[in-house]
């Protein structure tokens, strides 16, 4: 896998991560959208840890700064 996200898209997608994470303990969210949230902060924090994000590769999507 070839790294295709960015440092401030790695820590947007943590930050939001743990925001829905916090919410779902303090039970502000709850219920069937509580468990997507979840399901969706999960999928942020390993795209978030890896630097890769599939839905990005069919887009030819890449966040990385381009050194040269």
């Amino acid at each position: 896998m070839k790294k295709n996200m960015g440092t401030a898209d790695r820590a947007i997608r943590i930050v939001i991560a743990i925001i829905v994470v916090t919410l779902y303990f303090t039970s502000v969210i709850t219920g069937t959208t509580g468990i997507v949230l979840m399901a969706l902060a999960a999928i942020f924090l390993i795209t978030g840890f890896i630097s890769f994000c599939p839905l990005y590769t069919p887009f030819g999507l890449n966040t990385c700064s381009r050194k040269k």
